[in-house]
């Protein structure tokens, strides 16, 4: 593809996955344009399900690694199918939306390891952009490991988007705490949340 102006890579990048050519497909993943990249992995990727072959943990990881926060995205979501790179140390990442990203994608393969669980909650409580810590708490409520249930708990005091996840969340737990969790969650001062336990629990029956 030397000589052509990115659009036309990326373009060229974007047809090798319905095409089935790996070639150029594998050959677009070092252009210096990242949507030319992103195209790349995607095309890859197609070509992988397509002959019914994983895209190779390499690729994957080469992207994972990639200067640019668009790519590393699109490598996350594509690894979100796979049990395999780990993903979890991109959760330290420099970039919110790579950890809103990754964390996602840890709740998609609902892998329920010490070291995941710990990592999750630990961004579900101290991260500082609230998109990261919702992503993370649903993805503790998509593996349902009760090790991850402190974390849900504490997250139902956050800010209202959080706060309705994490209510969203407890519905794979049980026990008093969740109980009273629900509750209080009944007598939140937005709506959203009120509304979260209803359609998960129904109205309050109570007097």
């Amino acid at each position: 593809m030397t000589g052509l102006n990115a659009v036309q890579r990326r373009k060229d990048a974007a047809l090798a996955g319905y095409r089935g050519d790996i070639d150029t497909a594998r050959a677009a993943q070092t252009d210096p344009d990242p949507k030319v990249r992103i195209a790349a992995l995607r095309s890859l990727a197609r070509i992988g399900a397509t002959n019914k072959e994983q895209i190779k943990q390499g690729q994957i990881t080469r992207a994972l690694n990639d200067t640019e926060p668009a790519v590393r995205i699109a490598a996350i979501e594509i690894a979100a199918n796979h049990p395999q790179p780990p993903l979890e140390h991109l959760l330290d990442d420099g970039d919110s939306m790579v950890v809103e990203a990754t964390a996602w994608a840890l709740g998609e393969r609902e892998t329920a390891s010490e070291t995941i669980i710990d990592r999750l909650s630990q961004v579900a409580r101290d991260h500082h952009d609230p998109l990261a810590r919702e992503s993370a708490v649903a993805a503790l409520g998509a593996i349902g490991d009760d090790r991850g249930l402190p974390a849900i708990l504490d997250a139902t005091r956050d800010k209202v988007a959080v706060r309705r996840r994490a209510i969203i969340s407890l519905a794979a737990f049980e026990g008093d705490e969740v109980s009273a969790a629900y509750q209080r969650a009944r007598q939140d001062r937005d709506r959203q949340v009120r509304d979260a336990v209803e359609e998960l629990l129904g109205p309050d029956t109570e007097d």
